[in-house]
């Protein structure tokens, strides 16, 4: 079978909803023909949307190895490692007792790759915030409410590190 009517086959398992269905058509057109960048590519965006870090990396450099001057390739692989330090960043955060400079130190990297990455900026909040860096915390939540105006958590951080913040310059100037 041809790589096309694998990802006939593909597309049509993501319009029922079965991903993993459709990873595995991806991969038999690739395997049906390994040089098309186009099959990794279009393999890496499913393999994201399933949360498949690894998988999904692993297409998109392949696809920007083949087909280097597809700008399209480049900018999905550059959101794709911004997403996977943001998740890093992410679970960083969650441990017990998280490395703040390196939560930041990956969030900056994620937001030089994808400055539009909201859930990035959030973090940023949050590691800040912890901090007790409260402007600065403020400003990151600006900025994911500024990319997505309707999410209530960049909503609540951001106003809940600007009163902070006042308050810190409050006691501070007495």
């Amino acid at each position: 079978m041809a790589g096309e009517e694998h990802i006939r086959q593909a597309y049509a398992s993501i319009l029922s909803g079965d991903y993993e269905q459709a990873i595995r058509s991806f991969e038999q057109a690739i395997a049906a023909e390994p040089g098309n960048p186009a099959y990794h590519h279009k393999c890496s965006i499913t393999c994201m949307r399933s949360a498949l870090w690894t998988k999904a990396l692993r297409h998109a450099e392949e696809a920007v190895r083949l087909a280097p001057d597809q700008t399209d390739y480049r900018y999905h692989l550059a959101s794709l490692q911004a997403r996977i330090a943001a998740e890093e960043a992410k679970n960083e955060l969650a441990a017990a007792d998280p490395d703040y400079a390196s939560v930041i130190g990956r969030l900056k990297l994620a937001l030089e790759l994808d400055p539009l990455l909201d859930e990035a900026w959030l973090l940023m909040a949050a590691a800040y915030g912890a901090l007790g860096r409260f402007d600065e915390a403020a400003q990151a939540a600006r900025e994911a409410l500024r990319l997505n105006p309707a999410h209530g958590e960049a909503k609540r951080l951001f106003a809940d590190y600007r009163r902070r913040h006042r308050r810190k310059q409050k006691r501070t100037l007495h």
